[in-house]
């Protein structure tokens, strides 16, 4: 939809001995956290992105049951987001030794990483301001949800 921006959750670690591993654990406990799931498959494939090398997209093991998105199961697979090893340069140029640090950074796109986790079929509904659809899917004004009280109502 042009003229709009869209919002992102960003993930960036900067320190030494930082590698891949380390990224994969933190999306891992990220994913279990978020769907409220004990066992999750992510999928890296390799990508392009500029700020990162190697870049890789990060994919779910899923399944689609009635309708509705089950995480940790199945045969498919779901790309959530993008994701790498901070390039040398970018470190270099924030005035970090590259030689002594690395990081590694994702991203992913807030209103998709929603619509899969409470089944919202529209993008667009996101934006229209609709009361009867907040109350469809539970949200309130001040809703904060943490990973005490669990992420879901």
């Amino acid at each position: 939809m042009p003229g709009r921006r869209l919002s992102r959750v960003e993930g960036l670690a900067i320190d030494t001995d930082i590698s891949m591993a380390n990224l994969k654990w933190v999306l891992e406990e990220f994913v279990k956290a978020f769907f409220e799931v004990d066992d999750v498959e992510l999928r890296f494939r390799a990508s392009h992105f500029p700020f990162t090398e190697p870049s890789a997209e990060v994919d779910i093991r899923c399944s689609w049951e009635g309708g509705t998105l089950k995480v940790g199961e199945g045969d498919d697979w779901l790309e959530i987001l993008g994701s790498g090893m901070v390039h040398p340069k970018v470190l270099q140029a924030g005035g970090i030794d590259p030689d002594r640090y690395q990081g590694f950074a994702f991203g992913m796109g807030i209103d998709r990483i929603a619509m899969l986790k409470y089944g919202i079929p529209d993008l667009r509904a996101f934006f229209d301001s609709d009361l009867r659809w907040l109350r469809h899917y539970g949200f309130a004004s001040l809703d904060v949800p943490t990973l005490h009280g669990g992420l879901s109502r």
